[in-house]
């Protein structure tokens, strides 16, 4: 009879697994402790051995697709073996084959005959259910202490092989039997590994996390993402922010102001990058809304600061602390997080001097602004203590060319580093 291979539940929480590969195709010869897949659960992506001989008759579940628990994903058997009936019965029980009868446990709930009565005549034996695959699971037991070691081919060909004493294995499979992972946890234990207490813990994911996951995995693969990264010389910049901000005490504006303001007005210069992909259109935005990413416990928030090239810094300074304090606190109200033009992330706040940022669809681009550093540069002939800072623009290529976007960071370079061109005392 052939064997339904089934969707083994590989961790007290997994519900449904992943067919990450199948290491065997149909046809392929199969003996007991063959790795036949590896199947990725919610919790780690694992060898799946086989507990059976025979040929692989056929596959259910194709490689990439998701199957809950205790349903067909295979078929083992012999060469030519009719196996459509059985398939079908276990599809049609979840899982569960309908050639296994269960008359044990009405059998000890039966109450017992007189003493008197004759024996009642041997019953035919029922069919010995369907073996169950090995596979690897998260709770740990000891290895059996017996001289018939349980433990897969798979397993003691490696043991073999890199010189593992099995009596030191606790094997982590069914019942205590030594599998792959137990084999090569031992070698690295004996080379000199360190080997301490595995611990983990699952965190549901919560309902934001879900629309970020969601929304920057769309952009990441939907839109065609390329980067471009300049160098900036923020002297002028830094004495700037000082000048201003001893003139507005008790009031001060950051860097991250700045910036927000000089990437607005070059975005009215430049408005193929202020735009968006809307197939079978490009949407180019007539008004600049600044998106700005705001780090809170769960993830990211992007609150909008709208019309920002008409606004003074210290407008766009109030706004922004405003909405980073709300945010934090989740008292944003859903208008202020949408309709952004443009987006910058900043993260120099964290000392992270250059990184890359994934678009805030539907926006064209956005800026990573990385952290203002101290280094040796020549200035007339001089080396002198400069301030530095990087900042990398992500661009769709569906919207936004390579000289497009080097056009605008052009732009972008010659108001941020020389600020009095872009601020008058009104934009203050």
């Amino acid at each position: 009879m052939a064997e339904i291979i089934k969707m083994p539940k590989l961790s007290d929480t997994m519900e449904e697994g992943v067919i990450a590969a199948w290491h065997k195709k149909v046809g392929d010869k199969v003996s007991t402790g063959d790795v036949l897949a590896e199947i990725e659960s919610d919790k780690a992506t694992l060898d799946f051995e086989s507990f059976h001989n025979g040929v692989l008759l056929h596959i259910e579940v194709d490689a990439g697709k998701t199957t809950p628990v205790d349903v067909p994903i295979a078929v083992i058997g012999k060469e030519g073996e009719d196996y459509k009936q059985q398939l079908e019965e276990a599809r049609a029980g979840g899982g569960e084959s309908k050639e296994a009868p269960a008359p044990k446990a009405e059998a000890k709930e039966a109450a017992p005959a007189p003493a008197a009565a004759p024996a009642p005549a041997p019953k035919p034996a029922a069919p010995k259910p369907a073996a169950k695959p090995v596979v690897v699971v998260q709770k740990e037991e000891s290895a059996s202490d017996s001289d018939h070691m349980k433990i897969s081919p798979l397993a003691r060909r490696l043991a073999q092989e890199q010189g593992v004493n099995l009596r030191s294995v606790r094997g982590t499979g069914d019942n205590g039997r030594i599998v792959k992972r137990d084999i090569e946890k031992a070698s690295r234990k004996s080379s000199g590994g360190f080997a301490g207490i595995e611990r983990q813990r699952n965190v549901e994911i919560s309902q934001m996390r879900k629309s970020i996951a969601k929304h920057l995995g769309a952009s990441k693969f939907s839109a065609p993402h390329f980067y471009l990264t300049i160098d900036l010389d923020m002297d002028r910049a830094v004495e700037a922010r000082k000048a201003i901000n001893e003139a507005i005490a008790p009031e001060k504006i950051s860097f991250n102001d700045m910036v927000i303001k000089a990437a607005a007005i070059s975005l009215l210069e430049h408005p193929q990058v202020n735009a968006a992909w809307n197939d079978p259109y490009i949407t180019y935005n007539e008004h600049v809304n600044i998106g700005v990413a705001v780090a809170v416990d769960e993830g990211l928030l992007v609150p909008v600061v709208r019309f920002a090239d008409g606004k003074p810094l210290t407008t766009i300074s109030n706004e922004v602390r405003d909405y980073a304090k709300r945010a934090r606190n989740k008292k944003l109200l859903p208008q202020e997080w949408e309709g952004s033009t443009f987006t910058i992330s900043n993260l120099g706040m964290f000392g992270i001097e250059e990184f890359t940022a994934i678009i805030n669809a539907p926006d064209s681009c956005i800026m990573a602004v990385g952290s203002i550093r101290q280094e040796p540069v020549v200035k007339d002939g001089q080396i002198v203590v400069g301030n530095r800072m990087k900042v990398t623009l992500s661009c769709d290529h569906r919207v936004v060319d390579g000289a497009t976007g080097a056009q605008f960071l052009a732009t972008f370079r010659k108001y941020i580093e020389n600020p009095i061109v872009m601020l008058g005392m009104s934009e203050i």
